[in-house]
């Protein structure tokens, strides 16, 4: 992995259209910053171990994908569970929604999100 530089604020959607967790730079801006598809997301977690210096621990989760861990801060601590909860579970869906209609990929595809 590369080296930790600073936190960098992102405004993260729940996009259940494009099945992905998708970002930009703030509340206002248009133009897509990033995203995970649901599909790459192996773990949802609360950083327990504060494995990142954060300005604030109490409220930072992780995004785990095969690519990446994203570091994640919530405004508060409900926030923080409401967002693990949600994303969780639309990353479980989506493999459900596969296992329902019987498409099993053989292997897990890469999509990318221009930046």
């Amino acid at each position: 992995g590369g080296k930790w530089r600073s936190w960098k604020k992102r405004w993260f959607v729940f996009d259940r259209t494009r099945r992905a967790l998708i970002y930009f730079s703030d509340k206002t801006e248009t133009k897509l910053k990033g995203g995970v598809p649901f599909q790459a997301i192996e773990e949802v977690y609360v950083d327990h171990l504060h494995s990142v210096k954060s300005p604030n621990p109490r409220v930072t989760f992780c995004v785990k994908t095969y690519e990446r861990t994203f570091h994640l801060m919530a405004p508060t601590a409900e926030a923080m569970r409401i967002w693990v909860d949600v994303i969780f579970t639309g990353a479980e869906g989506y493999l459900e929604f596969l296992t329902e209609a019987d498409v099993v990929p053989a292997t897990r595809s890469r999509h990318k999100f221009k930046d």
